[in-house]
């Protein structure tokens, strides 16, 4: 089974996992919840009329633990590419071991610019699927439209590059509808 971590649990890594996680990869989210959601209020996320950014965030990652993603409490310091994937360091010291690695943490990019990672004047230089040019290595939200966030746009990034992941492993593109169960 491919496992994926993602970095950072805001909308854009939430996402990611939440799509990744339902899908059957096996998905770690290392964060500390403190996310910019916390300071916000959502008037403009379609389906949801009004909700406090620290509520999103609790009915997020409760919906993305529900769904079999492991939510680690944990500072992530390091992440190097390795022959077979990543290798993830946290602050205490352990190490973790990934086929794919989604960087979510936000503007401040610290994993992304210690990696090399190319720039743009917006962020950090993904394509269309958020893919980084190093091979398994996402960039989703705010670490790539540093000036224009919204939660919105980055859990769409973070579900794209979840679909990228998942059709990578499928060998062909890779669609989760869900259907109406009459």
């Amino acid at each position: 089974m491919a496992k994926a971590i993602i970095i950072g649990d805001g909308p854009a890594g939430l996402s990611a996992a939440l799509y990744l996680a339902k899908n059957g990869v096996d998905t770690m989210v290392f964060g500390q919840d403190k996310t910019a959601m916390h300071h916000a209020h959502l008037y403009n996320y379609l389906g949801i009329p009004s909700i406090s950014g620290p509520d999103f965030q609790k009915v997020s990652r409760q919906q993305v633990a529900a769904i079999g993603a492991e939510l680690v409490d944990a500072l992530v310091t390091a992440v190097e590419k390795t022959d077979s994937g990543f290798t993830v360091s946290v602050e205490e010291g352990a190490t973790y071991a990934a086929d794919y690695v989604l960087l979510a943490e936000g503007k401040a990019r610290k994993l992304a610019l210690a990696l090399g990672l190319a720039e743009t004047e917006d962020g950090i230089a993904v394509d269309q699927d958020f893919r980084t040019a190093v091979d398994g290595l996402y960039v989703v939200g705010r670490g790539t439209r540093t000036g224009r966030s919204q939660a919105i746009i980055s859990a769409g990034q973070g579900a794209s590059a979840a679909i990228d992941i998942l059709s990578t492993l499928e060998g062909e593109d890779f669609r989760d509808f869900d259907e109406v169960v009459e």
